[in-house]
């Protein structure tokens, strides 16, 4: 298994979230548990293109400060929502490693990491995603909180994903090497 954390960037990783301080604290706790079992995790970076202050080089595309990556932790890039679009090089890192399993965190519900799962789904992957480990911001069709629940309480279980808690979760990273 791999601890995937997806477009956790400083311009999007804020108070305007849902459930914010619930999903900092549960990645956070995430990252602790898969270094400390040996997980690999590999991060992933949304970039919008050069001039749009959301791409290489500009503040806002750098990892939040509480999530940096470990040097010899992985950085995939992107831009598009599919974390596993060929041109990213992770669909084929996976597949050359043989991995079966990803956790999958990081924003946002309703774009990248609804895309990131279902793909991951019709490639062959389990995927498996944490209570309060990815939220969206309001939008003119709903609100945070109904996307949030629509994507984890009713389209992911039992089609695209394993959604559990918290307390599973963590339990899956630490026994990873027992």
């Amino acid at each position: 298994m791999v601890l995937l954390v997806v477009d956790t960037q400083k311009g999007i990783m804020d108070d305007r979230l849902f459930a914010f301080d619930k999903v900092k604290a549960n990645i956070k706790a995430l990252l602790i548990a898969a270094r400390n079992s040996g997980t690999e995790i590999i991060f992933v970076q949304h970039d919008d293109g050069a001039g749009t202050g959301f791409s290489k080089g500009d503040s806002d595309y750098e990892i939040y400060e509480e999530f940096l990556p470990d040097k010899e932790e992985k950085i995939f890039c992107k831009n598009v929502n599919n974390s596993f679009n060929e041109a990213t090089g992770l669909l084929d890192y996976l597949k050359a490693k043989n991995e079966k399993e990803i956790m999958v965190v990081g924003l946002q519900t309703d774009f990248c990491i609804d895309a990131t799962i279902k793909s991951g789904f019709e490639h062959g992957f389990k995927m498996i995603v944490p209570e309060y480990t990815n939220s969206t911001f309001d939008n003119k069709y709903f609100n945070k909180e109904t996307a949030y629940r629509y994507y984890n309480e009713m389209m992911w279980p039992n089609r695209y994903a394993e959604c559990i808690s918290m307390e599973v979760a963590l339990k899956k990273l630490r026994v990873k090497y027992e």
